[in-house]
Order: C-alpha cells, then sequence, then structure tokens
C-alpha cells in the first residue's frame, strides 16, 4: 500500500482504504515515528507492521498525556500563551452542486489533521453556492455533512460567510461566481459593483455604495446577508459554540474590509502597484457629491483624486502619492476621510447584523484585514489608501477598524504573519513586520481579540517560524488563534507535514521548544504577493527564505 495524494485536489487519497471506517483502522496504518509524534506519514504494507504502528502510537499518547499533565502542574501561567491552531480547507470542499467534495479523502484529511494536534479547520461558506437557487432558497447541506464529519474527530470548525466570489486573486483555485440571480440583477444595473476611474467594473463583491438601497428583489444587500446569516445560524444552532466556533463575516474582496483596489484577474494589477480607488459607481457618486456639498466644496464631489495615477505606478509616479503630494493636502484629507470611513460604516452595519444574529450562540465572530505591507515604508502608504485603509506616515489607519471590530466583540484577524521584511524587494518599501507590530498595537489599544493567517501558501520551517515569533508576546497583545493557509497535497508532503506537525506543538506550548529549520527547505520560490510555480533561473525580486 502506498500513500498517495489526488493530483488536483487538496485531500490525503489511501489507496487500498476502501474498508476503512473508523480512526482506529485509519491510524492503524499510519505510523509515526516515536520522537516526534505524529510527524511522519508512512505506509505500512502487512497488517502486522499496522497493528504494531498502532501500539507505538497508543503508547505514544499515554506519554503524551503524562507530559501534558506535568506541564500543566508545574507550569500553569503557560496555558494563557497558547495559541490554538487551524487549517483552511479547499476552496472547492463544496461542489457547485452544494455536495461535499470528495467526502472519503476528506475524512481522511481531517483525521491526519487530527493526529497533527491541530484545533480545527476553517471552510468558505459560499453565498453563489449556497443561495444559488434563488432569493432565499438556501442548500446548506453539503455543510451539514462536514459539520458532522468534524465532530466526529473532535474538530472545531470556522465558518466564513463568504459574500464574495471565488476567483481572479492569488491562490484562488477555482471560481465560484456570486449567485446568478444576484448577477442577473448586476446585468441590469452595472452600477452595483465597484467601479474604478476607467469605468472598470469588478464583480467580485456588490459595491457598499449600495448597502441601504433595495437593489436585490426588493431587498437591501445588508438584508440579504442578514437573512443568509441568520439561515446558517438556524440550520446550525445545535452546532454553534461546540462544533462551529468561530463565524468570521465577510466584508469585502476575499472576505476582507477592503476595496478591490489590487485586482488581479486579466492582469489588472502585478506586484507591488499602488491600485486604484474604487469610487466611481453611481451610488458612491452620490455620497462624495452629497458630503462635497456639505462641506462647501462642490467641486470636491465630482470624483475621486484625478492625479492619483493607474493599477501598476509607484507612489513617486504620481501628483497624489508622491512624497509631497496632495494626499497630505485639505482636498486629500477630505476625500481620504470620506473613502475610509464609507468603509468602515460598512463592516458596522455587518457586524452589527452578525452580532445580532449570533450573541449567546457561543460562537466567537472575527472580521479579516488584508495585510497590505507594499508601500508601507513611504510617507503616503498608497497601496493601503486606494484599499481603503486611511494609513500614512502622520496617521493610524488601523486603530479605528480595530475600535469599530471592538465595539461589536469581533476578533480582527490579520494576514502576513508569516512575511519578513528581509524576503521583500527594496524597490517596493515594504514592511510586513512593521505592519503587524503596528496592528498588535492597535487591537491593544482598542481591547480587541487578534487572530492571525498567512498570507501565501507556504509549509517551510522559515515561515513557520515567522509566525511563532509574531504570535508570542508579553505585553497582551499575542494572537488568541492561527489559522493556516492551507490544506493542498503539498501539506502532506513528509517534509511539509513535519514542520507542520512541530509549528503546531510549538503554537501549543507557547512558542517554546521550536526546533523549526530557518530555510525553506521545500525550495518554494517565494515572491512578495505570490509564489511562481515556473522553474525559470531569472531571480528578479525573488526572495529565497
Amino acid at each position: 500500500m502506498t500513500l498517495t495524494l489526488q493530483s488536483s485536489a487538496s485531500f490525503i487519497n489511501f489507496k487500498e482504504t476502501k474498508g476503512v471506517k473508523t480512526p482506529d483502522e485509519f491510524l492503524g496504518m499510519v505510523s509515526f515515528a516515536q520522537a516526534k509524534p505524529s510527524c511522519r506519514l508512512v505506509a505500512k504494507s502487512s497488517m502486522q507492521e499496522a497493528q504494531l504502528s498502532h501500539e507505538r502510537i497508543m503508547e505514544v499518547k499515554t506519554i503524551e498525556k503524562r507530559e501534558k499533565l506535568h506541564e500543566l502542574t508545574a507550569n500553569h501561567s503557560n496555558s494563557s500563551t497558547r495559541v490554538p491552531v487551524f487549517v483552511m480547507l479547499p476552496l472547492d470542499t463544496m461542489t457547485m452542486g452544494g455536495n461535499l467534495n470528495r467526502p472519503r479523502a476528506m475524512n481522511a484529511s481531517l483525521m491526519a489533521l487530527k493526529s497533527s494536534g491541530a484545533e480545527g479547520v476553517m471552510v468558505d461558506a459560499w453565498w453563489g453556492l449556497v443561495e444559488k437557487d434563488g432569493p432565499l432558497k438556501y442548500n446548506w447541506e453539503g455543510y451539514a455533512e462536514l459539520v458532522k464529519m468534524c465532530q466526529e474527530h473532535g474538530l472545531k470548525l470556522q465558518v466564513v460567510m463568504s459574500f464574495h466570489q471565488c476567483g481572479g486573486n492569488v491562490g484562488d483555485s477555482c471560481s465560484i461566481p456570486l449567485p446568478p440571480w444576484v448577477l442577473e440583477e448586476i446585468s441590469k444595473n452595472p452600477d452595483l459593483v465597484y467601479t474604478d476611474r476607467s469605468g472598470r467594473r469588478n464583480p467580485e463583491y456588490l459595491s457598499l455604495g449600495c448597502d441601504m438601497l433595495p437593489v436585490l428583489k426588493g431587498r437591501t444587500p445588508i438584508q440579504v446577508y442578514t437573512d443568509y446569516m441568520r439561515s446558517f445560524r438556524e440550520r446550525f444552532n445545535d452546532y454553534l459554540g461546540n462544533v462551529i466556533v468561530e463565524i468570521q463575516v465577510g466584508m469585502g474582496p476575499c472576505g476582507e474590509l477592503r476595496y478591490p483596489a489590487y485586482p488581479e484577474s486579466n492582469g489588472t494589477w502585478r506586484f507591488p502597484g499602488i491600485g486604484e480607488f474604487q469610487c466611481y459607481d453611481k451610488y458612491m457618486g452620490a455620497s462624495l457629491a452629497a458630503v462635497a456639498k456639505a462641506a462647501g466644496k462642490d467641486d470636491w464631489g465630482q470624483g475621486g483624486p484625478h492625479d492619483s495615477g493607474k493599477y501598476n505606478q509607484f507612489p513617486e509616479d504620481t501628483g497624489f502619492f508622491r512624497r509631497d503630494g496632495t494626499w497630505n493636502s485639505e482636498y486629500g484629507q477630505f476625500f481620504l476621510e470620506w473613502y475610509s470611513g464609507k468603509l468602515l460604516e460598512h463592516g458596522d452595519r455587518i457586524l452589527a447584523a452578525g452580532e445580532s444574529i449570533y450573541q449567546g450562540t457561543g460562537a466567537k465572530l472575527s472580521g479579516k484585514v488584508a495585510g497590505i505591507h507594499w508601500h508601507y515604508n513611504t510617507r503616503s502608504h498608497a497601496a493601503e489608501l486606494t484599499s481603503g485603509y486611511y494609513n500614512t506616515r502622520h496617521r493610524d489607519g488601523y486603530l479605528p477598524i480595530a475600535r469599530m471590530l471592538a465595539k461589536h466583540g469581533v476578533v480582527l484577524n490579520f494576514t502576513c504573519m508569516e512575511m519578513r521584511d528581509g524576503e521583500q524587494p527594496q524597490s517596493a518599501n515594504c514592511s510586513p513586520e512593521g505592519l503587524v507590530r503596528q496592528v498588535k498595537t492597535a487591537a491593544r489599544t482598542a481591547k480587541v481579540e487578534l487572530a492571525g493567517e498567512n498570507a501565501l501558501e507556504r509549509y517551510d520551517g522559515g515561515a513557520f517560524s515567522q509566525v511563532l515569533a509574531t504570535s508570542m508576546s508579553d505585553s497582551g497583545n499575542g494572537l488568541s488563534a492561527f489559522t493556516f493557509l492551507r490544506m493542498n497535497k503539498r501539506l502532506f508532503e513528509p517534509e511539509n507535514w513535519r514542520n507542520l506537525v512541530q509549528f503546531v506543538k510549538s503554537m501549543s506550548e507557547g512558542g517554546r521548544n521550536a526546533s523549526l529549520p530557518e530555510c525553506d527547505s521545500s525550495r518554494t520560490d517565494l515572491y512578495v504577493r505570490f509564489i511562481k510555480e515556473s522553474h525559470s533561473k531569472k531571480a528578479t525580486e525573488v526572495a529565497v527564505v
């Protein structure tokens, strides 16, 4: 028998395991090196070896229980620094028909994740799949099967209310558009989606400009999101707080609270471009005009900045974002306060709905904020500004976001926890480490819980070591949880699996006993914003960890 992985899937596919029905039978076929429990997946060829493997696991588990009991007795304070690790499931965990994709493979993969010590998994509850057949017609059956499977394996579940489309961004391996009946409304009224200065429409997510307007067959977008979340609560009420421990509320592209300022589809944007403002649909335009008129500056309400450049330019190429540009003028401050303020209002509306629905269920609420680290070391922080984060050298843009989340008791989930400044090209003026420090400070000041994710799919010890360093803190601003991106066939490769298991163990021990390698032993060519799959020898702006 050999341990193999499906070529296009993200699960374990064990040949000759058709008769495997229980965790004990599964574990009897998997051997774990005694020195590193649960680290080494090695298939055995005989029943005798499988039985020996099973006995060895039982012996190791007994030792582990004794060690954990000793740790709790000898060092009780360490429990407060434990950081539970979740693993993101594949984007195509559900089929387009709303069923669980490859359930047998998923079952085996969940069993392996449980053996690694992971706390649980995260899954996207795609709006485009669940409410696909028409308004208020919900299909949760595939998710119900997954919830029961997680319960059987003793895994917790984080569920993302994904009101965005899948496809067109880094790491998107499949395409799941918005519900057909929503796309029909967009075709009749293209201003329902975000629009840039050139008139380019972005179908990833509905424009926040129409949040409170009955543009979806008599319902407002906020009402539609609210009904969706309420339907989920009613369907899974018995699992909330015990199996389903967190609801992440999607608030924009990729589920993040931001504007789609750097769309990668069709090559529109490339790292490290500054992006473009997304305020040119008629609803956003009407709001800007009204605010400008109220301020006695009618001419400021005729659109976004005329000198803010194109998607792939650098700050110094523009009049608005350059060192002494108009971003810091009276007009610039007016526009950026309006643009970022609209985003905060949008988040506040959705989270207020989520809070009213899930309060008292025992499940946490979380909201995701993007780690936009390029041009962070410039004065204007151009890429953050176009995305809706009014963060500059002179202004903290993350504290208002943290306070808005804290208002609703929502966990701040932040990305790019695995990145190091030294990995980035100097020309892009990046500082993911500086950005993470700023967000951690904002979270502590606002008294909001902070959780993290890695921005890119990485499996090397260097990335895991950076997350370990980032997640721990003696000053009260460490992470409450970490979600690893993501489960796929590469994760189960022996070296990557060993790294993950050691990482989970170290996170559970408050960062102690970390023995992860500092290099990218998997030989991954790491770019700043994406992973290049080719074997090209050209090393332009490549940072190998």
